[in-house]
């Protein structure tokens, strides 16, 4: 496959006109197949990863099933999104050693060129704050488990990439010490000081969970999270960009404060996500989703219904992000913060071939390619 005429997003985050080539599933010097993809018009960019997400069409992570991550894979990879690492809820031990066997098994039978591929497991719950819990079930809220946590690294068997914990609860300073090495471990759903968000980070934490979403706001007095994170540089905090979590102002100020070699976006889409206005749910909670504002009967944002595809869109068109640093922060930041970079999220020789044409006026889809298939 060569796929010619397109202004090519290169692996130091930069258009530039050139010839990309594949070979089998991943990008070559040459390609010996004489297809030839023609993107005038377009821009040509990796596929995006999802790092923090719980559903789509129907149907949510938690559900537990090959039927719910199939059709949720298959909607992403249609909607742009090549590699997902989706989020469960806060919920019982056994139910979430299920979801974590669930998805090793659909890991397992992938198939390229079909669905997304499942590269990792977002433990968002359930070692967080009960006055921080935001659309989390109170009934399974509790302090870091060591013992249960093992249970559901084995269970993913490698799946478990990142773990959201508040370090103020008893434990979890010790808990960040002895995991950071294996798991991405964000602090979020906190009602944490800068003190303790500090604490955390220098004990291995190096994530932040939807940035000002279920935190301490930022004040001059009391820079707490998010002061503890722009004062440790390794934290890559995520960032909701659907229009509704976060004002534009704000978005504009993280990237400000951030920088896109730090900030990660992320969709934290929910089942309403692709679907008409209704009645959903998430983690277990009844959701009313009107409009994409996805609420708990109190009122409380329940997770967002708008994919990253069209979250990227919206940080461009409508909250004044260049295109270049919303498109490094939805493919190679997210990659490096997992550990897949060496493989994924940038178009460069010998990485896997998921590839992305957009239109270059309007940021449409124009096709997808996974693992060096074309499939729309």
């Amino acid at each position: 496959m060569i796929i010619k005429n397109a202004l090519v997003f290169t692996d130091d985050c930069k258009f530039t006109a050139k010839d990309v080539y594949v070979e089998g599933e991943r990008i070559a010097d040459t390609a010996s197949d004489s297809e030839v993809i023609d993107g005038s018009g377009c821009y040509l960019i990796p596929g995006l990863m999802d790092i923090h997400f719980h559903g789509c069409v129907g149907h949510d992570f938690c559900d537990g099933t090959q039927e719910a991550v199939t059709a949720i894979a298959e909607y992403e990879l249609k909607s742009g999104v090549t590699s997902i690492c989706p989020a469960s809820m806060t919920l019982s031990e056994e139910d979430l050693v299920h979801i974590c066997t669930n998805a090793k098994e659909y890991r397992d039978s992938w198939k390229p060129g079909t669905s997304a591929r499942l590269c990792g497991i977002n433990l968002e719950g359930p070692f967080i704050a009960m006055n921080k819990k935001g659309a989390q079930n109170p009934k399974y809220v509790t302090p870091p488990n060591p013992d249960m946590f093992q249970h559901l690294i084995d269970a993913g068997d490698g799946l478990v990439k990142l773990t959201t914990i508040a370090p103020e609860t008893d434990g979890a300073i010790d808990f960040i010490r002895k995991f950071s090495p294996e798991v991405r471990i964000s602090i979020g759903h906190t009602d944490c000081d800068y003190d303790t968000a500090r604490e955390a980070f220098l004990a291995g934490a190096s994530h932040i969970t939807h940035l000002f979403n279920a935190m301490p706001p930022f004040t001059h007095r009391k820079p707490a999270l998010i002061g503890a994170g722009f004062d440790t540089k390794k934290v890559t905090p995520e960032i909701i960009c659907d229009g509704i979590h976060i004002n534009p102002s704000s978005v504009r100020t993280a990237f400000a404060i951030f920088g896109d070699d730090r900030l990660i976006l992320i969709s934290d889409s929910m089942m309403a996500t692709g679907m008409p206005n209704g009645d959903y749910s998430l983690g277990g909670l009844a959701v009313k989703m009107k409009d994409r504002l996805a609420t708990l009967e109190d009122g409380t944002i329940a997770g967002s219904a708008t994919n990253l595809m069209d979250c990227m869109r919206i940080a461009v068109q409508q909250m004044e992000i260049p295109l270049e640093s919303a498109i490094k922060c939805a493919t190679i930041n997210p990659a490096r913060a997992i550990g897949e970079d060496k493989e994924y999220g940038s178009i460069k020789t010998g990485k896997y071939a998921d590839l992305l044409l957009l239109d270059k006026e309007t940021l449409a889809l124009k096709k997808v390619i996974s693992h060096g298939i074309a499939i729309a």
